[in-house]
């Protein structure tokens, strides 16, 4: 209990030491070069805009928190539907492989207003874009923990009978759950990439469309203030999946195999 109190400190303090050392940089950058506020505002001037537009940013923010919770939702279920496809069946993966790759050929960024001319400019537009962006890393990372889970494993389970649902249920999906939560992970960073790439094309809320007024109109201060908004939603929900996955894959430690069977599960 001591050592994971110590752990948590020095991890926090860490973040605080990283966060004052960019902050230091950033007004240290202002005075030096004596930047305009309208290029580079001071982190008071971000600090007011946040106090000043609180109530303005928090109604955007929700909005963005909204498409990203959704975009993270259908993203996981497609891409562990695909990854499961392509593992049971063969000719599903000849078919369905290219449609993954194409998924990532084709730039969000250049999707978006064709998702705009599709979805309009509400909710589902920025949705789809977000789950587009996690889409990959999902699917990739799951299909890959599946098929190569332990050999020996597959034949241990065969010899005892097991169906192929059986094999699925309690080997290759344990197997695979170390490589699915590292996809997790990527997409709880990425996933606001697509949210607010489907806000700059066209959108009537958020924190991109909070920061495209804002520039338009040389407010940099509240452009900052969504970034910085935006930063912290990543941040944090990148921290949730991960003690999440913490929880979940205990029997997993940092330093051992990912493709490794819990004890419940080896015999």
């Amino acid at each position: 209990m001591n050592n994971k109190f110590l752990a948590r400190y020095a991890l926090i303090s860490r973040g605080i030491v990283i966060f004052l050392g960019l902050i230091a940089l950033w007004w240290g950058g202002t005075w030096l070069f004596s930047l305009p506020s309208y290029m580079l505002p001071t982190p008071p001037k971000v600090v007011e805009a946040l106090w000043n537009g609180r109530s303005y940013l928090w109604k955007h923010t929700l909005i963005t928190m909204v498409e990203i919770c959704l975009g993270l939702f259908f993203g996981l279920l497609f891409g562990v539907l695909f990854a499961l496809a392509m593992m049971f069946s063969p000719i599903l993966q000849r078919w369905l492989m290219p449609v993954l790759v194409i998924s990532q050929a084709i730039p969000v960024f250049a999707l978006a207003p064709l998702l705009v001319l599709w979805l309009g400019f509400g909710l589902w537009s920025k949705v789809v874009a977000t789950t587009l962006v996690i889409f990959f890393p999902i699917t990739a990372s799951f299909f890959d923990g599946l098929r190569r889970t332990e050999t020996g494993w597959l034949e241990l389970a065969q010899t005892m009978g097991a169906s192929p649902y059986s094999q699925l249920r309690h080997v290759r999906l344990i197997a695979a759950l170390p490589a699915f939560g590292s996809g997790l992970r990527v997409a709880a960073v990425i996933a606001p990439i697509g949210a607010i790439i489907g806000e700059w094309v066209g959108a009537a809320g958020g924190l991109g469309y909070v920061m495209l007024n804002a520039n338009a109109r040389t407010q940099t201060a509240v452009c900052f203030a969504a970034l910085f908004i935006l930063s912290i939603m990543a941040v944090v929900l990148w921290q949730l999946v991960d003690v999440f996955l913490k929880h979940v894959l205990y029997w997993v430690p940092d330093s051992e195999r990912k493709n490794q069977l819990p004890e419940s599960n080896r015999s």
